[in-house]
């Protein structure tokens, strides 16, 4: 267990706010270093923490090996990862299955992934790279319209309208 000292006071900090302070000065530049730090918090759950394997998966994901992070990845999603945690690693998953070439899979993960309040439209615009990156350039640039359209405070309507258009012009491709 980890100790802050607030206002003069020791208060033991929580696996997860040691894990928020980890990303918080996580850099790239140190692999080993990142990959010590955070295999130290790893080891201080169980082998099967869907949580802990999520954030190992991260830590891999995060330094460029994303080969590594996709069984990590799977595994903490087979072990019950939830909460906020879960579209996370559905994400990432799918940003690394698109970065190592398996784009339909990235689109098949997130194809039906809705938006929440943590990752708002991540999910959409992970959907419209892997989905150019399938070779559906259409359904791409249509993904990232619809995703866009509501965010726009004139012109929604009619961006949403033509995304809707290059659906009826793709006939069939999603």
């Amino acid at each position: 267990m980890a100790f802050v000292v607030c206002k003069d006071v020791v208060v033991a900090a929580s696996w997860d706010d040691r894990i928020d302070r980890f990303w918080e000065s996580a850099d790239d530049a140190a692999p080993d270093l990142i990959i010590e730090e955070m295999g130290s918090l790893i080891r201080e759950r169980p082998a099967d923490d869907p949580d802990a394997l999520y954030e190992w998966a991260s830590v891999h994901d995060f330094l460029g090996r994303e080969a590594e992070a996709i069984p990590l990845y799977r595994k903490a999603l087979a072990s019950g990862l939830a909460g906020p945690r879960r579209p996370q690693a559905l994400i990432q998953l799918a940003s690394s299955l698109r970065n190592v070439g398996d784009a339909q899979a990235a689109v098949d993960l997130l194809q039906d992934l809705q938006s929440d309040e943590l990752t708002g439209e991540a999910s959409q615009a992970f959907l419209a790279l892997a989905l150019y990156d399938a070779g559906r350039p259409d359904a791409a640039l249509r993904v990232a319209l619809k995703a866009l359209a509501p965010t726009l405070p004139l012109y929604s309507r009619v961006i949403s309208s033509y995304a809707d258009d290059l659906q009826r012009g793709a006939s069939g491709q999603a």
